[in-house]
């Protein structure tokens, strides 16, 4: 008999528990979708959450409870924290509030503007959040490109001014042009690249896709110009690989530059071309080497003697297995650093003779400007028609110089051999 009653005692514990259990879902069921029940002291704001067009008007009403104790000529709105007008408040009676706004301008922020009804004293009675903007426009420049045949990114502008104010989904569709089922890319980027979507497995190759991109918001959707393309067609490669730049013997204006195919395509049909690109150490100013062709060396000639270059090479995958596009540059390679050999010339010119040069200087320009004299003054003599000729001979040389100098800038314009 006991273990009957301790038995009955349980189960009496288990029902008290259910009881309590469906009380609780009950006030939760209670909470969710009818709060103003249970809280019938909270002012009621309308319309709540409302989605408009630029340029609209909005009249929203706050009202309040018997049981607050409140006025509603003691009230007042605000916008994003910045008190409204009192010129826009209408006393509609002792307990509603109103405020009337015209012209309204896209919202400063997607999750809403915060329009709330505050007591005389500045707290918070209620709010609502208002969604400002415009429906998308068309998405238009949409361009995609694969990466050594491995996947697909697609990039596009939003259509119009592109700023809708309020939270809109862009989403990449795509399929097989003549069979296959429609799909949706999932990989958006964020940021400067929130415009864009990465693909990175399962496509085909050989046949066709149908891709374009499709905007949605509260205020209405649209749809992009279908662009069709062969992932072959779009190919771009890495970079080059193993970027060497080097001396040319004691050349002191030239430098080769060496480089191997992008090794991701070794085992695909295809015909590169590349370009090559160079700046001084100090400078931000690149100079591009264009039509190399499909060579992994070139020569650069007429380079500054005694200066440090920065190298660069790209490449573009043409006619891979066949394909007749004109093919999508590759990334540059990380910038190479190399050095031409300094001028002899130069490097005298930087330091004082020795007194053995100096002499070895000074009877070269004497043996100069005797061979002068007998060209140019024949019957000349004494020591101050010498002294005046020496005179006109270190002109003439002086200006010589300069003719060979700038005929020399001239012939230092950039030219390469490949």
């Amino acid at each position: 008999s006991s273990s009957l009653f301790f038995t009955s005692l349980e189960k009496s514990a288990e029902r008290r528990e259910n009881s309590r259990e469906r009380a609780m879902l009950s006030f939760v069921f209670l909470l969710l979708l009818a709060p103003h029940v249970l809280f019938s002291s909270t002012p009621v704001i309308s319309p709540q959450d409302p989605v408009l067009c630029i340029g609209s008007s909005l009249t929203a009403t706050c009202t309040l409870s018997p049981e607050l104790g409140l006025h509603a000529s003691t009230l007042y709105w605000t916008l994003n924290g910045m008190r409204l007008p009192s010129s826009t408040f209408s006393v509609a009676s002792s307990d509603v509030l109103s405020v009337t706004l015209h012209n309204l301008n896209g919202s400063q922020q997607q999750s809403g503007d915060n329009l709330v009804c505050h007591g005389a004293d500045g707290h918070i009675l209620g709010g609502s959040c208002l969604y400002v903007g415009m429906p998308p426009e068309k998405p238009v420049n949409l361009t995609c490109w694969s990466r050594n045949t491995k996947d697909l990114s697609c990039k596009w502008s939003p259509g119009g001014p592109g700023e809708t104010h309020i939270r809109t989904k862009y989403t990449l569709k795509y399929k097989l042009r003549w069979y296959g089922r429609e799909k949706e890319c999932e990989n958006y980027g964020s940021g400067k690249q929130r415009y864009s979507c990465y693909i990175p497995r399962n496509l085909a190759l050989f046949t066709p896709y149908e891709i374009w991109v499709e905007a949605t918001n509260q205020l209405g959707s649209a749809t992009s110009d279908i662009t069709t393309l062969d992932i072959l067609d779009v190919v771009t490669t890495d970079p080059p690989a193993n970027v060497q730049v080097s001396r040319v013997g004691d050349l002191d204006d030239q430098l080769t530059v060496r480089w191997a195919s992008p090794p991701e395509l070794k085992d695909i049909l295809f015909q590169a071309k590349y370009q090559i690109r160079y700046r001084l150490e100090d400078s931000t100013e690149w100079k591009v080497v264009d039509d190399v062709g499909n060579q992994t060396s070139c020569r650069l000639a007429g380079l500054q003697p005694g200066t440090v270059y920065f190298v660069q090479v790209r490449c573009n995958p043409v006619g891979i297995y066949g394909s007749r596009k004109a093919g999508i540059w590759s990334d540059w390679s990380h910038p190479t650093a190399a050095s031409t050999p300094s001028s002899e010339r130069l490097q005298s010119g930087s330091c004082d003779p020795k007194p053995g040069e100096q002499n070895s200087t000074l009877r070269r320009e004497l043996k100069q400007f005797f061979g002068w004299v007998r060209k140019h003054a024949y019957g000349c003599s004494g020591i101050g028609m010498s002294i005046k000729l020496y005179d006109q001979w270190r002109v003439w040389l002086q200006k010589s110089h300069r003719t060979r100098n700038q005929v020399g800038k001239q012939n230092l314009s950039f030219h390469y051999l490949c």
